[in-house]
């Protein structure tokens, strides 16, 4: 009886490398479709980067996400793929203090403007029209009527009726 023997035949390293490199490129275009087909929401507000990069001293770019394990530790996962794992009472006593501390971006006042505005206009039955950021102010409508001007200044918040007309 006759017996055939198979031997595994060396890959040449240029082979290799040549495979390799088409898999990376593979698997980043499929990772990209998979964005593009359901991007994942990110959980982290560019606030919460800056208060996490403050505890751990690191830039707020670096940080790609965070979670509890176990209700115990706190885990950063680094955008360069190292994970720091801290206690939670500790973590959540730093978070406080640095939220206490850290002042507000040109970007987190308008959105918390932007949130007491249109929570005003529900509870007085208005609606707002498109708002100014620079000076954060916009005109006030009621029933599709112009009724005047609101907006935030030095001062607070400042509402002025329409000037012509009833």
């Amino acid at each position: 009886m006759t017996y055939i023997t198979h031997t595994q035949q060396a890959i040449p390293s240029s082979s290799r490398d040549k495979q390799a490199t088409a898999q990376a490129e593979l698997d980043t275009h499929l990772e990209s479709q998979v964005e593009a087909v359901a991007p994942t929401q990110d959980p982290l507000t560019s606030r919460d980067r800056r208060i996490i990069g403050e505890i751990i001293e690191v830039q707020p770019e670096s940080i790609r996400t965070i979670w509890i394990e176990g209700g115990i530790t706190v885990w950063v996962q680094l955008v360069g793929g190292g994970r720091l794992p801290f206690d939670r009472n500790w973590f959540a006593t730093r978070v406080a203090d640095v939220k206490a501390t850290l002042p507000e971006t040109p970007r987190e006042r308008n959105q918390r403007l932007e949130s007491e505005l249109k929570e005003a206009c529900t509870v007085f039955g208005l609606y707002h029209g498109e708002i100014d950021y620079l000076v954060f102010s916009t005109k006030v409508y009621r029933q599709g009527k112009l009724v005047g001007f609101v907006g935030w200044d030095e001062e607070g918040w400042y509402a002025r009726p329409r000037q012509y007309g009833l």
